[in-house]
């Protein structure tokens, strides 16, 4: 039974509350990271954006030490992409994802060039010589290609790697992902052995810092209850939203049964189509009449992806865009909440690209926040050049 109906604005409204994009929040970047569930992170250095955009004070080197000491991980997870998730999440949501890995490569390795070479190769053997040189040290696509052919010299060396890395948990290490590095070639390790190995000396300090005591491992969790807790992971991050909507983002199907035994844990409303939405019962659902200023996002952020009904954030039938490059150079706006405009720095200077004709004030408003936004992302340009685009039909 529905306990409620949420029109559209109602229903942009609580998923910007859930995305941190209506007021920037106050919280760590490690807690905004696992709030979210983790961040869209194809484009390496998209997520500072996307948590600057967030959180009140983030720098740089808040998600540049996460990444350092491990804390936060880059890795495969939802829907086979890459994100940016909380080392424990991984620890924790990664085993729900292997058998949709292990599918992916059924489906993609035959068409792949080359691919009919691993005819014959023994998936369960190559997995193990993988793990063994990924637990070593992190190599690349390429590097691994070439030390798994000499074990099979008949056989294409990018399929086998393309194979050993949907077949092992792994993870992309730094230098990737990290804010002012050269750009690099993503490199793999085996997760275990990345996240279990000594983390780098800090810089020296006047008194060095006692070790920390290890934390126990956590107590081994049924299949069944860790979807339970993905999908309320997912409510308070995205909802209220459908079972549709959740297997959109998590890549995961039959989530219906898990819905199900959540059972009262869960609220129903009925949404803009009269279609059945849940939530958790005392999460936020603001009044649909609140402000939502002009947020800045980056390139695929995971706002815009994450739904299988996307209309409460795009009102209209644009493709995400995700251009090439290493990111935070480019993205999408949001206006009133919705996304009606695209933006992109060129040559130190912000260029808006809007859709829609913006009314003075949102012209204001917008480009006070994209001179904040060059300051982050351009710190060393002293002035902030915002540009705005004729209105952009299509």
């Amino acid at each position: 039974m529905t306990s409620g109906h949420l029109d559209l604005r109602a229903l942009n409204r609580a998923t910007l509350a859930r995305q941190l994009l209506l007021d920037r929040a106050s919280l760590t970047a490690l807690q905004a990271v696992g709030h979210l569930a983790g961040l869209q992170a194809q484009a390496p250095l998209a997520p500072y954006v996307g948590l600057w955009t967030r959180l009140a004070g983030f720098r740089h080197e808040d998600l540049k030490d996460l990444l350092t000491e491990r804390a936060v991980l880059r890795a495969h997870l939802m829907r086979n992409t890459v994100h940016l998730v909380d080392a424990a999440d991984y620890v924790r949501f990664r085993p729900l994802y292997q058998p949709l890995r292990g599918r992916h490569l059924a489906g993609t390795l035959p068409a792949r060039a080359g691919g009919r070479n691993l005819v014959g190769v023994d998936l369960a053997e190559l997995a193990a010589a993988a793990a063994d040189l990924l637990g070593e040290t992190a190599l690349t696509r390429v590097e691994l290609g070439a030390r798994l052919a000499s074990r099979w010299p008949d056989h294409d060396p990018a399929s086998l790697a393309y194979a050993a890395s949907h077949l092992l948990p792994l993870v992309q290490v730094p230098p990737r992902g990290l804010w002012g590095e050269p750009n690099s070639r993503a490199a793999f390790m085996l997760a275990d052995a990345w996240l279990n190995a000594p983390a780098p000396a800090p810089t020296p300090a006047p008194a060095p810092a006692p070790a920390p005591t290890p934390a126990p491992a956590p107590a081994p969790v049924s299949r069944s209850t860790t979807l339970e807790q993905l999908v309320l992971r997912y409510l308070a991050a995205y909802g209220p939203a459908s079972v549709a909507d959740v297997q959109a983002w998590s890549g995961l199907s039959r989530l219906r049964e898990v819905t199900d035994r959540l059972g009262a844990r869960l609220r129903a409303f009925s949404g803009p189509d009269g279609g059945e939405l849940l939530d958790l019962p005392d999460a936020p659902r603001p009044d649909p009449d609140v402000p939502a200023p002009p947020r800045f996002l980056p390139e695929y952020d995971n706002l815009l992806l994450s739904y299988a009904e996307r209309s409460r954030v795009i009102p209209h039938r644009r493709p995400v865009p995700l251009p090439p490059g290493h990111g935070a150079t480019g993205g999408t706006l949001l206006v009133d909440g919705l996304w009606q405009a695209g933006w992109k720095i060129v040559k130190g200077a912000l260029e808006i690209e809007p859709f829609i004709q913006l009314n003075a004030s949102d012209r204001d408003a917008v480009a006070a926040e994209g001179e904040r936004l060059l300051g982050f992302a351009t710190p060393a340009i002293a002035v902030r050049d915002v540009r705005f685009a004729p209105v952009r039909s299509g």
